[in-house]
Formats: C-alpha cells, structure tokens, sequence
C-alpha cells in the first residue's frame, strides 16, 4: 500500500477501484479504520483544526478528493504523483457495488431527514445484492447531546455493518467518529460529508466532464450561492498559498538531498 505525504497527510496511492478493494479487506477484519477524503478546502480548514488535523493524519485511508491536490502531487512528486482523484461519493458507489457481491452489509447515517433511507434504497436498486442493514438521519446537534449519541452507538450496535458510511459534515463526522469509533460494532467507517444526500438524488451531482477537469466546486457554488459563495470565492483561496508552501518545501527537501548526495526514497 503506497502512500504520498503532501500537507503532513499519508494519502493513499491508488485508484478507486483499489482503494475500494483495500477498504474492503479491513473492513472483513472489523479493523474500525477511519477513512477520510480531503479536499482543498479541508487543507484550509485543517491549518487552524489541530484536533481534525490530527485525526485524518492518523487515518488508515487518506484519499485525494479534489483534482488541485492530484495536481500539486504531480508537481512536487512526479511519477510517484496520486493517479486520480477519488472523490467520497464515488467512493461509496463503488464499495456499495463490491460489497453487493460479497455478502457484506452497509449501514447510512447522515443527510436531511429521510436522506439516509432514501441514499439506502436508491443503492440497493443499483445493486440488487446489497445488504443493507440501517439507515438514519441523526438530529441536528446530536454530537453534543449524550442521549442522542449513545442512541446512535446501540443502533449501529444492533447494525453491525461491515461499513458504515457517515454524512454529517467535516469535520464533526471524523471527529464524532474517532471519539466513538472504540464503542461502535462496525467494520470501515467512511467519511463522506454530503455524500448520503448525493446518493438519495437530494442534491445534484456535477457533469463528469466538470468533475474530471476540477470544476465540481463551480457547478456547486452555482447551485447554492447564496451558502458556499464565501467558502470558495474567500475561505478556500487561501489554499494557493499552501500549495506555494509546499512545492517550496519539497524542492527545497530534495535540494537537499541531491546536495548531500543521498537518493530521495
């Protein structure tokens, strides 16, 4: 299993269909490993987070969810660069579509009201196999009330699923995660933000072609002005600034290297 360190995060060095397969593998273990699928404005928000910071740098399965950061690995990393962008919903799809061969059993928690049942459904009629065992739109706020997460935690109890796909937002959903992740009867836990309401047709989806080229964020920002103008018109530009950073870094790392005449791993 390859990785690539870009921003002091591990990210997986692989495409969806092997990352899938890998998740799959931990998940049949029950290993209860996070994963998370940065995207440029995670690098942002995770500058000022240290405690969201630190749990996607101890996730088992960090993967690439935005083309800038495929594109910046090819800049500072060459042949060695992320093969593709490996967006969360993407993800989801294709561990539903693997997993619906394989006897193993999912569960939805996140979304709208409704979402997590309807995301259910609309998996199962794609993938008659799939097994999926729960669904549930926790309330809002529920990450602070005692009551609510020790209901969602025997819930996911009485569930069991091999992977767990959790939609409520970042970073509260890697943090809700990780600070219950030791109580929870499930396998993987996939992060995966906005994802359950994508897969419930809640929300539309982005033309491939826009998603390919990098341009998902635009067809977003077009489609909820009014709630994501400022996150990528303002927040997220801030990004160029850390991806200046960290080009520097690397071609200053391997200046060194080269200077001190040891090979680069």
């Amino acid at each position: 299993m390859r990785k690539l360190e870009l921003f002091g995060l591990n990210f997986l060095v692989a495409g969806v269909q092997e990352a899938a397969s890998l998740i799959i593998e931990s998940a049949k273990k029950k290993e209860k490993e996070i994963i998370v699928t940065p995207n440029v404005d995670h690098i942002v928000q995770l500058e000022k987070d240290v405690e969201a910071r630190q749990i996607f740098q101890a996730a088992q399965f960090v993967v690439a969810d935005g083309m800038p950061l495929v594109w910046l690995s090819r800049i500072t990393s060459g042949s060695n660069a992320l093969p593709e962008r490996i967006n969360g919903t993407n993800l989801m799809f294709k561990l539903c579509e693997i997993t619906s061969t394989q006897g193993l059993s999912v569960a939805f928690v996140g979304g709208k009201t409704g979402a997590a049942e309807l995301a259910g459904k609309m998996m199962t009629t794609i993938n008659p196999g799939l097994k999926v065992v729960g669904t549930y739109c926790p309330p809002f706020g529920f990450e602070n009330s005692v009551d609510e997460t020790l209901n969602l935690i025997s819930l996911i109890d009485q569930w069991r699923p091999d992977i767990l796909f959790f939609g409520v937002g970042m970073p509260k959903q890697e943090k809700w995660a990780s600070k219950n992740k030791g109580s929870l009867n499930a396998g993987a836990i996939l992060c995966v933000g906005s994802g359950i309401e994508l897969a419930a047709g809640l929300v539309s989806r982005a033309p491939v072609w826009a998603q390919n080229i990098g341009l998902e964020w635009l067809w977003r920002l077009l489609m909820e002005p009014r709630r994501l103008w400022r996150r990528y018109l303002i927040q997220d530009m801030k990004f160029l600034g850390l991806a200046a950073g960290e080009i520097r870094s690397k071609y200053l790392s391997k200046n060194k290297l080269v200077n001190s005449g040891q090979k680069r791993p």
